[in-house]
């Protein structure tokens, strides 16, 4: 069996659907279809230097990587490479030629430090130990049976709250971008991000097909965003929580948790089965959110760094 590894062709409309069904097989809790898989690559920012990478054998697509520059981080020379090999199909030298190509591109690119996640478990990690990854940070992937499970019951909200789908905002997100970028600047993690360019927040994340409008809550006060729990959802049944998040000067109010209650609830109700989340492992405010509402751990991925030169 012969590995070849390139570029993904939008020409060819396999190399989508095969870069998804990877995605799918080795990370459940990430939705991923055909179509999301094109819109990222058509959509991505331009300082993004981003490609995705197949890793193909006699004709089968049996592992994927996504490659780019950290371009919104107020650190320079930072990059990522996420490899994943369709669990079927490891140990036939994919991950090695797919890591060894990003890393190759990354420095081309002027990439001093590269990141990587790696799903835990003794191959995965000692994979990239052996390829002189050190291990950072951990985050853990977290599943909710929507069609047998319970959910917490929907609560009114205090006075001067109000809740509103992300709808009402389809004409103007401008209020949601600045939110957002409030949240993103607060989360955990090892490379600092900065939402500052609205047009392409508009673009890459507003306009994806994942997202969904009709299940996102938004949480208002006095007219203005002030919570929101961004929802995604794969028309299969799959429904996951892009981002929650509520503004510094709100928090400790419990806001968070109603606006994804309501998400959860219309969720439920057009028909989703199961939903799906993301936590950083040091992230004990939104771990301890999920928990009530019977969120239970499905996976665990642990961020991996290494120096390239």
């Amino acid at each position: 069996m012969t590995v070849i590894v390139r570029a993904l062709s939008p020409e060819l409309p396999g190399d989508a659907a095969g870069f998804a069904a990877v995605r799918r097989a080795c990370v459940p809790a990430m939705l991923a279809t055909p179509e999301s898989v094109a819109f990222d690559r058509a959509h991505a920012h331009p300082d993004s230097g981003y490609r995705q990478l197949i890793a193909e054998a006699d004709g089968e697509i049996i592992g994927t990587a996504q490659v780019g520059l950290s371009y919104d981080s107020p650190e320079p020379g930072q990059g990522y490479a996420n490899v994943y090999v369709h669990p079927d199909r490891v140990g036939a030298g994919a991950g090695t030629l797919l890591l060894r190509t990003a890393e190759e591109y990354l420095a081309g690119e002027g990439t001093t430090t590269v990141y990587s996640w790696v799903m835990d478990g003794p191959t995965n990690l000692a994979f990239a130990a052996r390829r002189g990854y050190r291990a950072s940070r951990s985050a853990h992937f977290l599943r909710l049976d929507l069609a047998h499970g319970t959910l917490p019951d929907l609560q009114e909200p205090p006075a001067g709250v109000e809740l509103v789908s992300g709808s009402v905002f389809a004409d103007d997100a401008r209020p949601l971008f600045d939110l957002d970028a409030e949240t993103v600047a607060d989360e955990p993690g090892d490379i600092a991000a900065e939402f500052t360019d609205y047009e392409h927040w508009l673009a890459e994340t507003w306009h994806h097909p994942l997202v969904s409008r009709e299940l996102t809550t938004v949480a208002l006060v006095e007219g203005r965003p002030a919570a929101f729990s961004l929802a995604r959802a794969d028309g299969a049944g799959r429904y996951a929580s892009g981002m929650t998040g509520t503004a510094r000067a709100h928090r400790g109010k419990g806001l968070a948790k109603l606006a994804k209650n309501d998400s959860l609830h219309r969720a439920r109700e057009a028909g989703c089965t199961e939903a799906f989340t993301g936590n950083d492992a040091g992230n004990e405010p939104m771990l301890a959110i999920n928990k009530w509402f019977g969120y239970e751990i499905c996976g665990t991925e642990v961020r991996h760094v290494r120096d390239l030169g």
